[in-house]
């Protein structure tokens, strides 16, 4: 799915115009990337945690799934509830 297809998906779903959904999800992800420039961690519960991860040899960006889509992929989880 790319940017254009998730625009239109969330669009469809939430019954709203496509430009103000393309308005908010570029906004939201702008306040993503500005947080992640602070080097803040962007949690998003159900969803996972964005971070940076300085290190000697650089910086690096991470992700770190929640437990629900751990379990959805068969990866070590302790979620328990309907995937």
């Amino acid at each position: 799915m790319n940017k254009k297809e998730w625009i239109k998906a969330v669009a469809r779903k939430t019954e709203h115009p496509e430009t103000l959904v393309k308005i908010i999800l570029e906004t939201g992800l702008d306040e993503i990337y500005q947080s992640m420039k602070r080097e803040e961690k962007v949690t998003f519960q159900n969803f996972g945690t964005f971070y940076i991860d300085v290190r000697h040899s650089g910086t690096v960006f991470k992700f770190n799934p929640s437990q629900k889509w751990k379990a959805l992929f068969g990866w070590a989880s302790s979620y328990r509830g309907k995937l």
